[in-house]
C-alpha cells in the first residue's frame, strides 16, 4: 500500500540526548538528524507492553530481543492491509512488527539497521566473502554458489538475516527455499535481499523525561500556539465553550490547552455505551481532578436500535457515528446551551479527512455546535510529550497497547487490534459476537463473515462516517 503523507514529517533524532526530537535542534543545543519513517509519520512512545511485544516476536523469529532495556523506542503505524508498525531505536527505523490475519499471528521483519543491537541465533545465513559486496551494496539475491552456511530450521518465506564469513551483517532478505535443502543446491536464488531506505541508529539509553527536556522550546511555542488560538476563537464566536471529551490523548491535550486559554469548561462526553470501562473511570478521573461539569449525551439506545434496522456499522457505512454520537450530541446542546462551541482533539495526521478540514468548522449533523481543533498540526509525538510534561492522567489502555480509544468494537479497527481486544476483554467481545451471529444466521452468511471480520465491510459504497469519528 501506498503511504500517505498528511503533512511535513517533523521526526528527528538528538545523538547527544539518544532522544526523539521534533525541531532541527535538540532542547541540549545540539543540531539533530532527520528519522526516515514511513508517511504519514505519526510515530508514538512505545510503552512497556509494546516493547514487550515487539521483543516477544523477534525473540520467536530470531531467538533474541530487539528493544535494549533502558532505550526509547517509538512505533510508527504505516499503511499495509491490516496492521504493521515500524519500530524506531537510536534514530533509526531497526524493523517492523507485522499482523497476518489469516495465521492470526505477527512477523518480524528486521532491517539491516537491527544488526546494531541482536545479534539473531536462528534464521540466519552466511555467505562467502566474495558474494558479499554485490548483496551489501546492491541489494543482490543470494545464490546457492556464494552459499556457506544455512539456518536449516529457516522455511520458505521467513525473514532472515544475512552474513559474511567474518560476521558483519551485510542485508536482510525473506527465504525462497527451505534450510534443509539449501546446502544441495548448485545453483538459483535461495533468498531474496530487501532494500529498505537506509538510516542510522546509535543506540543509547534515555528515558520520556529527557524527551520532553529535548523538546522543551517545541512544547511551549506549540502550546502557545493552541492556547493563542482557543482564545481567538472563544472571542470570536462568544458562546458557550466545553471540551469534547472522549478519554482519549488527544482530547484530553485539549483540555490542557483550553484550561489554560479560558479556565474551567466543561466536558461534553459522548457516551455510546459502548466505550471500554478504562475510558468511564478516566472520563471520571479527569473530570475530578480538574473540578469540571460533565455533560452526558447517551446513545447506546439509539445504536442498537440502528444495530437491529441496519446490521453492524462498517467501515464503508458508518451509520453509528450519527446515531450513537451526533444526533446525541445535537439534542443535549440543544436542551443545555441552546448553541455552543466545542474543542475538539482533532489532528491532520490521523486521516486524509481529517489533513483537509479546516480548523473550525461545523457538521452537518450538528448545526448548533461550532467545533474548533487547537491541536490540529501536532504529531503524535507531540501530544505524549505535552502529556508526559504536564504530569496528565491518560487513559491507561494506552499502556496495554490500545491506541484507538472509543467503541470497543470500532468498524475501523485493524483486525490485529480486535485479536487484542477479545484476548483482553472477553466479556465485551463476547457480547459484540453473539450480536453479529444472531445477524449472521439471519443472513444465511457463512462463519468467516464473523471469523474473518467482513461484517466491517458493507455490501456497498455508503459512506456516512462523520469527520469527528
Amino acid at each position: 500500500m501506498r503511504p500517505t503523507f498528511l503533512g511535513r514529517i517533523l521526526l528527528r533524532w538528538c545523538d547527544t540526548c539518544h532522544c526523539p526530537v521534533l525541531a532541527p535542534r535538540c532542547g541540549c543545543g545540539e543540531s539533530t538528524r532527520a528519522v526516515p519513517v514511513t508517511p504519514p509519520g505519526d510515530a508514538r512512545p512505545a510503552f512497556p507492553r509494546d516493547i514487550a511485544h515487539v521483543n516477544r516476536v523477534f525473540e520467536d523469529h530470531f531467538g533474541v530481543f530487539l528493544i535494549p532495556q533502558g532505550h526509547l523506542a517509538l512505533l510508527n503505524k504505516v499503511p499495509d492491509t491490516d496492521r504493521m508498525e515500524e519500530v524506531v531505536i537510536g534514530g533509526g527505523v531497526v524493523g517492523a512488527v507485522r499482523y497476518l490475519p489469516k495465521e492470526e499471528r505477527w512477523e518480524a521483519i528486521p532491517r539491516r539497521e537491527a544488526s546494531v543491537l541482536m545479534r539473531p541465533t536462528r534464521r540466519t545465513i552466511i555467505v562467502d566473502q566474495g558474494a558479499a559486496p554485490s548483496i551489501r551494496d546492491q541489494g543482490a539475491s543470494v545464490l546457492a554458489p556464494g552459499l556457506v552456511e544455512m539456518d536449516p530450521s529457516i522455511e520458505v518465506g521467513d525473514e532472515l538475516f544475512i552474513y559474511d564469513t567474518e560476521g558483519t551483517c551485510i542485508g536482510v532478505g525473506r527465504a525462497k527455499v527451505n534450510g534443509r535443502e539449501a546446502p544441495m543446491l548448485k545453483r538459483g536464488s535461495l533468498a531474496r535481499t530487501r532494500r529498505n531506505v537506509p538510516s542510522v541508529c546509535i543506540p543509547g539509553k534515555a528515558g520520556w523525561d529527557d524527551a520532553v527536556h529535548a523538546n522543551v522550546d517545541v512544547l511551549a511555542q506549540a502550546e502557545g500556539e493552541a492556547v493563542a488560538f482557543v482564545r481567538q476563537v472563544q472571542d470570536q464566536f462568544p458562546i458557550q465553550a466545553n471540551v469534547s471529551y472522549s478519554g482519549g490523548k488527544d482530547s484530553l491535550v485539549t483540555l490542557l490547552v483550553a484550561l489554560k486559554a479560558l479556565g474551567k469548561v466543561p466536558l461534553l462526553f459522548a457516551d455510546t455505551g459502548l466505550e471500554f470501562p478504562e475510558t468511564y473511570e478516566n472520563v471520571r478521573e479527569v473530570a475530578a481532578a480538574f473540578g469540571l461539569e460533565v455533560i452526558r449525551c447517551q446513545g447506546k439506545e439509539r445504536f442498537w436500535e440502528g444495530f437491529a434496522a441496519y446490521g453492524p456499522p462498517a467501515v464503508n457505512r458508518r451509520w453509528c457515528c450519527k446515531a450513537a454520537k451526533l444526533i446525541p450530541v445535537h439534542e443535549v446542546i440543544r436542551d443545555t446551551w441552546g448553541e455552543c462551541l466545542s474543542f475538539i482533539g482533532q489532528r491532520k495526521y490521523e486521516s486524509t479527512r481529517r489533513m483537509r478540514s479546516g480548523r473550525v468548522w461545523q457538521n452537518n449533523h450538528i448545526r448548533n455546535q461550532v467545533s474548533a481543533a487547537p491541536i490540529q498540526h501536532w504529531t503524535a509525538l507531540h501530544v505524549w510529550l505535552y502529556l508526559f510534561r504536564e504530569h496528565a492522567p491518560y487513559n491507561p489502555l494506552y499502556s496495554r497497547r490500545i491506541d484507538r480509544i472509543g467503541c470497543y468494537m470500532c468498524p475501523s479497527s485493524d483486525l490485529a487490534m480486535m485479536a487484542l481486544i477479545q484476548e483482553e476483554y472477553p466479556a465485551l467481545w463476547e457480547i459484540w459476537q453473539t450480536r453479529l451471529e444472531e445477524v449472521r444466521t439471519a443472513r444465511g452468511l457463512g462463519s468467516e463473515w464473523v471469523k474473518e471480520g467482513k461484517w466491517r465491510i458493507a455490501g456497498d459504497d455508503t459512506d456516512e462516517e462523520s469527520s469527528n469519528c
